[in-house]
């Protein structure tokens, strides 16, 4: 890992005009409206499923996951289980806590959704493949400077945030 660089004006300009920059890409590129009508949904359900590929989750998980309040996330959580793209259980260790489990049309269009977001803007294209490569190496650096920062903030605190999620992906 590299140390932070001295900040001076021209370093916060440069920072200010990426970012912008970044920023502005990341957002006319927005594939959450795409998402919504590929799969006849709310972005945030489409959210919920992808967050429910990797296993299971109580309740009370999935709304720190989802960033919502509890009754947001039973609401959800309801509607996707009448279109049956989960399944919800009780828990087998405590009565009182309910288990969210993705069914397979579920996973299937959770994938979907994963698909459209992952596709990288067409802007990508105009670039060479030396700025390509460079790019990269950058992106590479800032990815491990985010994670090494996260990991100062806890596990708690990073699974809560959707940390591990591509940005802009939510």
């Amino acid at each position: 890992m590299t140390t932070p660089q001295p900040i001076t004006d021209a370093t916060r300009e440069a920072v200010d005009r990426i970012w912008a920059g970044m920023r502005s890409l990341v957002l006319s590129d927005d594939r959450r409206g795409e998402v919504s009508e590929a799969l006849g949904m709310s972005f945030i359900r489409s959210k919920a499923l992808r967050r429910l590929v990797g296993g299971p989750l109580t309740m009370r998980e999935l709304t720190e996951r989802l960033s919502t309040d509890k009754p947001y996330t039973t609401l959800v959580v309801d509607d996707l289980e009448r279109r049956g793209l989960v399944v919800r259980s009780v828990h087998p260790d405590d009565r009182r806590s309910r288990v969210v489990t993705i069914t397979e049309e579920g996973a299937a269009a959770a994938a979907r959704a994963e698909e459209i977001l992952a596709r990288p803007p067409e802007a990508m294209r105009s670039l060479a493949p030396e700025e390509l490569e460079a790019l990269d190496r950058m992106v590479g650096k800032l990815a491990e400077a985010a994670r090494t920062a996260e990991g100062t903030q806890g596990a708690g605190a990073a699974r809560a945030s959707g940390a591990g999620q591509r940005p802009g992906t939510g």
